[in-house]
């Protein structure tokens, strides 16, 4: 017996990041500086004012038993708030939110409570990975919406609700990208609304990206869109925003029908976030909302001086508009060898390690997904080893067409 035996087990490939990421522990086991800007884990702290709420509320030994898994009160009504500063989007929240343990549970979760064994999901690639194997798990049948240069979402949703049999059950958007920092634009939303309404195909939108924007055109959300909760979901959370990633603070707004099916869901699993945590969480929504506008310039200046310091270094890649990443082909010289040994081969010579896109799906191959996850001091110093591993590429690239024969 092992747990290749286990049917859900069985359906998830090797964690492609899983070679990368022991190259980096065995790195800096050997005592090597790796800049790691490979993950999406934000470095920026907690804003004070949400830390002194939670040092304050688990003070109060009342707050200590089990929680609310939907959420307490006083958060869900806080996320409601959010929706209609924000977005102008009335939500009701006893019916139309639910409180999270990070996006990433709720859209799994979701995916059991919706889900029948054979149910077709329609899935963009490369995208983040709980998007096609939450379903996975679940049990459904994953196709895969190509996504690149020279694809329109759009078009190819079209083309696999037209070819695929039986007609979808759902399909999963995330705008602003994670890996691609792709954004959209409200008709974009509208468009995939009529036609989704049009085939019965529920939308599960995962905005946990919305307030990480560079161009003073905040990312809208598809709830915006005139008769959007009829069908569509939509995932927000406060782990960039606020930098709570560590903190597991999410929702779910939208169709009271999914709301409710999650909700149904998550009390058999869990009791909701530690109580302090989300009375902490209602100072973050309901606080000064000025860090926000502190971290988006942050990471505007991490962009700039990464994407102006790679040009200057022979890497030439798009300046994201949003989000708290930089979707880079490979360089030219290096890109028949593919994301992967691209990625070994940068943390080995530059002591860098990104995010292979083939980690993301196969449509990812040719691209590293890299996070503006360090200061600009360390930024720079990234650059600083690329600029020294482009003028080394003749010889890195001999040396590894050298294995290869050997291989």
């Amino acid at each position: 017996m092992s747990n290749q035996d286990f049917y859900r087990i069985r359906r998830l490939p090797p964690y492609l990041f899983a070679e990368v990421n022991q190259m980096k522990a065995a790195a800096r086991a050997r005592g090597e500086d790796i800049i790691d800007l490979g993950m999406g884990n934000p470095d920026l702290p907690t804003p004070q004012h949400i830390v002194d709420k939670l040092k304050e509320t688990v003070d109060k030994t009342t707050t200590h038993g089990y929680s609310v898994s939907r959420g307490i009160p006083g958060l869900r009504r806080a996320h409601a708030a959010y929706y209609k500063r924000r977005f102008g989007v009335d939500i009701d929240p006893e019916t139309e939110n639910v409180v999270t343990l990070g996006s990433k549970e709720g859209l799994a979760n979701l995916a059991s409570a919706i889900t029948t064994p054979g149910d077709v999901i329609l899935v963009p690639n490369p995208s983040f990975p709980i998007h096609p194997y939450g379903f996975m798990i679940a049990g459904a049948a994953v196709r895969h919406l190509p996504m690149g240069p020279g694809r329109d979402f759009l078009t190819e949703l079209k083309y696999a609700v037209q070819h695929a049999i039986p007609t979808p059950t759902a399909v999963i958007l995330c705008y602003p990208g994670n890996p691609t920092a792709e954004v959209v634009d409200l008709a974009f939303y509208q468009e995939v609304v009529d036609f989704c309404k049009k085939h019965g195909i529920w939308v599960l939108s995962d905005l946990a990206y919305c307030e990480i924007y560079f161009d003073d055109n905040p990312p809208p959300s598809i709830l915006q869109v005139p008769g959007a909760k009829d069908i569509a979901i939509e995932f927000t959370s406060l782990s960039k925003t606020y930098s709570m990633a560590g903190w597991r603070v999410g929702f779910g707004a939208g169709n009271k029908d999914l709301v409710a099916a999650l909700t149904r869901v998550k009390s058999y699993l869990d009791y909701g976030a530690f109580t302090p945590i989300q009375v902490a969480a209602v100072a973050a929504l309901n606080g000064p909302q000025d860090c926000i506008d502190q971290h988006r310039e942050t990471y505007k200046r991490r962009r700039d001086v990464l994407v102006e310091g790679l040009a200057a270094a022979g890497w030439h890649i798009p300046s994201p508009k949003a989000s708290m990443f930089a979707w880079a082909p490979i360089p030219q010289e290096f890109q028949e060898m593919g994301s992967m040994a691209f990625s070994k081969l940068l943390l080995e010579h530059a002591k860098i390690a990104v995010a292979p896109g083939i980690g993301f799906g196969e449509y990812g191959e040719g691209f590293v997904r890299i996070g503006l996850v360090e200061n600009e001091h360390r930024i720079r110093q990234a650059i600083r080893n690329i600029k020294k591993f482009m003028s080394r590429k003749d010889e890195l690239i001999a040396e590894w067409h050298a294995k290869q024969a050997v291989t």
